[in-house]
């Protein structure tokens, strides 16, 4: 599982001419993004993406994840969005899954040097 940021323009409107109230901004590293966020879960055998959920730029991508889940996924990964995904409620509920955080970037001092190699 994994969630994408799918930026709009600040000046969207909808057809009331205001700003769409389902877009909101978020701020990813040291840049500001308006829009929204396409959250996907994913077959890790076939690679066909298998769940969908859109919501507002500002949703933290843990509140999403057990809409992601299928009932026979024994196993999920995800990245370091999904720290404490365990201790979710709707999550605590389906004990029929293991998961797994991909490594996490370095912080500090060596971060910078990690964000120029990648």
């Amino acid at each position: 599982m994994d969630a994408t940021l799918i930026s709009a323009p600040s000046s969207t409107k909808n057809a009331e001419k205001k700003r769409d109230p389902e877009m909101h901004q978020t701020k990813k590293g040291n840049q500001w993004h308006f829009g929204m966020k396409c959250h996907t879960g994913v077959d890790a055998g076939n690679g066909f993406v298998h769940t969908v959920e859109a919501t507002a730029a500002n949703v933290h991508d843990v509140t999403v994840a057990a809409k992601l889940l299928r009932e026979d996924d024994e196993v999920v990964y995800g990245d370091s969005a999904y720290l404490g995904l365990e201790k979710r409620v709707e999550i605590k509920q389906n004990t029929a899954f293991h998961h797994r955080i991909s490594n996490q970037p370095p912080s500090g001092s060596a971060a910078q040097g990690f964000r120029q190699r990648h």
